[in-house]
């Protein structure tokens, strides 16, 4: 039943009012709700403006959303901005006002400039432009000198402005501008010493500038689809052979120009003695670092590659808990003492503190020999909806939450409190909701109802090896990806912590609905993990809509970016 009017703007209003009478520090808005009171009014309601504590707002998802008051400077607290998926014409200057904001998300909407008063933005640590019209960057990024990550892919960009390759963008790491149509890119680039991952592919590029080579901590670069004059580099290019189009580049590649290579190293030599002592005394340095994490951290292209699950989400989840991010992880080794037990545990610190007690994002794990793929990531009523969850028998959906609400308020009656334990906020996440989410394998069995439980059907055990691994959320992507990042890291720290100690006392766990008790589980035998390895495979899956288009994918080029000696990561 679809609500009225009325019902609408109550609604709204409810939710603002209680954020500002709460005092809270976050505020989500977004899908048909928001949309709906904005075709009413349209404009944001004026009291958001004055919600002065907030330090994370999100408006996304409302196609009726063409702007955005002056009054956001008011939002001096605020250090999360995300207005993406709107449709958006401009952003206004106040945004400068902004000084303890560090990310700024306004993909996907309808921009075709941003103002130069995002330079003063001092603290900014992500900015995500992507999927708009802005045919230029402002001027004066380079004073974002925090600024670590920057996509402005699917633009029209044309040119870096002049400043951007600057020295004082130390910090930045990742660029990514594909599917622009920029045509140079300055040997200053060399700059920035900081930067790991770049992306140019799909521009109008025709050469690469020979100083690139010179960025001693790059690992991913990706040039396909410019039609470069050095054929031979757009070959390596279209191979995304990173290693071997910067091997060329550092050898003196005829890249740049018409010079005979004499003159060119002549020319490059004479550039690098204009360059300050400190970079020329930790060149080595950087080298052998570099060098050593080319052996420890091996990372795989296979973009092109099927993978070995695959997930549909349908337009039903959309209302409801519209984020998933999964992957395969290969070499777990849960089998040794209390490995499992570890696990299990280092899950639920991650579900009380990144993931906010899953209000913010859940994860669950399974044991991928269990997962039937393909998976559906789907919305369904209630009272059909059906699951075996982890040390139960099997229930309605609706039934188990009821279940839960019970035993949230027995214990909230036992400890005397005044409002519902922490551990079971995320209840209150799917409150009003015609249509709860679930991840659904290719025999229609459920094996995940999040953010509640998973399924006995792909229960973790000490014999789990390769896991399957899903993250989702109400909030946005990024804090799919972020939790993710941090699982990962979780594991790949907790199997090379197995691998040096064999032996380890029995660890107390904590029962979490979302993981369930397997302490009663029979010991493995030690003796069969004396071949065990540390080493952890991250495989990429892909999230897809009901017609097979890509929607997400994880890891992307742009996760999981960081050096861990034991893991490997297959993109």
């Amino acid at each position: 039943m679809e609500a009225g009017d009325g019902d609408w703007s109550a609604l709204w209003a409810e939710k603002i009012e209680k954020a500002e009478k709460e005092k809270r520090r976050e505020l989500v808005l977004q899908g048909q709700l928001t949309d709906k009171k904005i075709q009413q009014t349209r404009s944001l309601n004026p009291k958001i403006y004055s919600l002065t504590l907030l330090n994370y707002l999100e408006i996304s998802q409302s196609p009726s959303l063409r702007e955005i008051d002056a009054g956001i400077g008011n939002l001096i607290h605020l250090q999360s901005l995300l207005l993406c998926r709107n449709k958006l014409s401009e952003i206004p200057r106040a945004v400068g006002s902004l000084k303890s904001l560090k990310v700024l998300d306004v993909s996907v909407n309808e921009l075709q400039a941003l103002p130069e008063e995002i330079s003063q933005l001092c603290d900014l640590n992500t900015l995500n432009v992507s999927c708009n019209q802005i045919k230029a960057l402002p001027t004066g990024l380079s004073k974002c000198v925090k600024l670590a990550i920057i996509n402005i892919s699917k633009n029209e960009i044309s040119a870096f402005p002049a400043d951007f390759f600057s020295d004082d963008l130390e910090l930045l790491s990742t660029i990514v501008a594909n599917e622009n149509a920029i045509a140079d890119i300055s040997g200053e680039i060399s700059n920035l010493s900081a930067l790991k991952n770049l992306d140019l592919s799909n521009n109008k590029l025709t050469e690469i500038p020979s100083e690139l080579a010179d960025c001693s901590k790059l690992k991913e670069i990706n040039f396909r689809g410019n039609k470069l004059k050095d054929k031979r580099l757009e070959k390596m290019v279209n191979g995304c052979q990173t290693k071997s189009v910067l091997d060329y580049l550092r050898a003196g590649g005829r890249v740049k120009g018409k010079k005979d290579s004499g003159e060119k190293d002549d020319s490059r030599e004479k550039e690098k003695k204009k360059r300050p002592d400190k970079r020329q005394k930790n060149r080595k340095e950087e080298e052998e670092e570099e060098d050593l994490n080319r052996m420890v951290v091996r990372v795989l292209h296979v973009s092109d590659s099927p993978t070995a699950v695959t997930v549909k989400v349908t337009a039903l989840v959309k209302e409801v808990r519209p984020y998933i991010v999964c992957c395969v992880v290969k070499g777990m080794n849960l089998k040794s003492g209390n490995a499992l037990k570890r696990f299990l545990t280092a899950q639920i610190k991650l579900h009380d503190e990144i993931c906010e007690k899953r209000t913010k994002a859940t994860i669950a794990t399974h044991d991928l020999q269990l997962v039937k793929g393909p998976l559906l990531y789907d919305a369904r009523s209630p009272k059909t909806l059906k699951i075996i969850p982890l040390g139960r028998k099997e229930i309605k959906a609706a039934d188990l939450v009821r279940q839960l609400q019970l035993e949230a308020e027995e214990q909230r009656k036992q400890r005397k409190r005044q409002n519902v334990s922490g551990l079971h906020k995320y209840l209150q996440l799917l409150d009003d909701k015609e249509n709860y989410p679930c991840v659904v394998d290719a025999e229609d069995h459920v094996i995940s109802f999040p953010p509640i439980t998973n399924s006995e059907k792909t229960k973790m055990r000490k014999s789990t090896s390769e896991l399957f691994v899903e993250v989702t959320s109400s909030t946005s992507l990024q804090v799919c990806k972020d939790v993710m990042d941090s699982l990962i890291v979780k594991m790949a720290e907790l199997n090379k912590f197995t691998f040096d100690h064999k032996e380890e006392a029995s660890l107390d766990l904590e029962t979490d609905p979302a993981n369930g008790e397997t302490a009663s589980e029979p010991a493995a035998n030690e003796n069969a993990e004396k071949e065990a390895s540390p080493e952890l495979t991250v495989q990429q899956v892909r999230i897809v809509d009901t017609d097979g288009s890509l929607k997400v994918v994880y890891p992307s080029k742009t996760d999981l970016n960081m050096d861990i000696s034991n893991l490997t990561v297959v993109r």
